[in-house]
């Protein structure tokens, strides 16, 4: 059987809409799928290219081996067979894979059994992101972790901008750069969003009056509220908390 056939049996048998095309449009993310003898049965483009090749159809049906060194494919078989013996995903696998260039990095890989329609396992599909990249990402976030924990906690309260430079350790314009460029916001959008937040889960599950949310949100009185609910949400706070009442439980006191 050639390999597209042998794919598109092995698709038919799987339950309609577990996975596949939208790992085509995942920025980071590598994409794989394996049919139980551990060939690839399926790729998104990123993988494809990772791999050294051009198109999906050229990987299908190749095993671990065709491809990486005898160290790596070996470590790959081995999660595999893990997945396939007790169908349990195995997720978080910080492990070394090829980067762009063909060198070892590393690298976190989530793997997934895939079952058929009679309930048995019938392959496995996963995910491979750049550890490295990961952390360079959220490094940003991690020097400003302190400061956001403190907004989250302090939303109510008058914005003050030198103690939350205090906490990040630095000076007041250091910190309103780092802050936008980071949250692509400043510290005053990202407190009022807080208090948007708030208020929204007030409306839903309380009966209190829209000006007590108001208040009791953070923001100085009726008018600075309307108009800055109105901004974020699209609607007014009387129309999200009609529509919340629809599509949730009745809201308590």
């Amino acid at each position: 059987m050639k390999p597209e056939e042998d794919r598109k049996k092995w698709e038919e048998a799987l339950q309609p809409g577990q996975f596949r095309h939208l790992f085509d449009h995942l920025t980071g993310t590598l994409f794989f799928a394996k049919d139980l003898s551990g060939r690839l049965i399926a790729a998104n483009p990123a993988f494809v290219k990772r791999c050294g090749f051009t198109k999906e159809s050229e990987i299908i049906g190749i095993p671990d081996t065709s491809i990486f060194s005898p160290r790596m494919a070996e470590k790959f078989q081995h999660d595999d067979q893990r997945v396939l013996s007790t169908g349990k995903p195995l997720l978080g696998i910080i492990e070394l894979f090829p980067n762009g260039e063909g060198k070892p990095e590393w690298f976190i890989t989530d793997k997934l059994p895939l079952f058929c329609k009679s309930g048995k396992i019938h392959g496995l599909c996963g995910t491979v992101r750049s550890y490295e990249a990961q952390r360079a990402a959220m490094q940003p976030y991690m020097e400003l972790a302190e400061v956001a924990d403190h907004l989250k906690n302090h939303f109510r309260k008058k914005l003050d901008m030198p103690r939350l430079a205090k906490i990040a350790n630095m000076s007041v314009r250091q910190f309103e750069r780092k802050f936008r460029a980071t949250f692509q916001m400043n510290p005053r959008d990202y407190m009022i969003r807080m208090r948007v937040i708030e208020a929204c889960n007030l409306l839903a599950r309380t009966n209190q009056p829209i000006t007590t949310i108001a208040l009791e949100s953070g923001f100085y009185d009726h008018s600075d509220f309307a108009r800055q609910f109105r901004r974020h949400m699209g609607q007014t706070a009387s129309q999200y908390r009609l529509e919340r009442r629809l599509s949730i439980t009745p809201p308590v006191e």
